[in-house]
């Protein structure tokens, strides 16, 4: 299970996006977190970057998967069935459900969520 954000747990370096401008001037190999955009995301599918998007639909999870997202960022709820679809279509990308605190672990676990990300990593 990944753990992001998670004080006990070391996780690689994240920085928020918004524009390839901050895609130019962020830190070599680190993963780009930003909301679902297709400029942004063809930009890193063309480079080959790292990055985590920020879904709010299955359909915009699809189309993460397909250009090469290492994350697609989701509430609970839609994480739960954008992870039944990962795993019929054998996705790439790994599903994590936004959490604010550590006691919504167990719930992630036992709906078999690929991980989770801290709501604070994405402010």
């Amino acid at each position: 299970m990944i753990l992001l954000g998670d004080n006990l747990i070391p996780y690689e370096e994240l920085i928020l996006i918004d524009s390839i401008w901050d895609i130019e001037h962020s830190l070599p190999n680190s993963t780009l977190i930003y909301n679902y955009d297709e400029n942004l995301l063809t930009y890193c599918n063309k480079n080959k970057l790292n990055s985590a998007i920020i879904v709010t639909s299955i359909k915009e999870a699809i189309y993460s998967n397909a250009l090469g997202a290492k994350y697609i960022i989701c509430e609970k709820k839609l994480a739960k069935n954008i992870q039944k679809i990962a795993e019929n279509y054998m996705f790439d990308s790994k599903v994590l459900a936004i959490i604010e605190q550590e006691k919504e672990i167990e719930d992630i676990a036992l709906a078999e969520i690929d991980g989770l990300i801290y709501k604070d990593l994405l402010k």
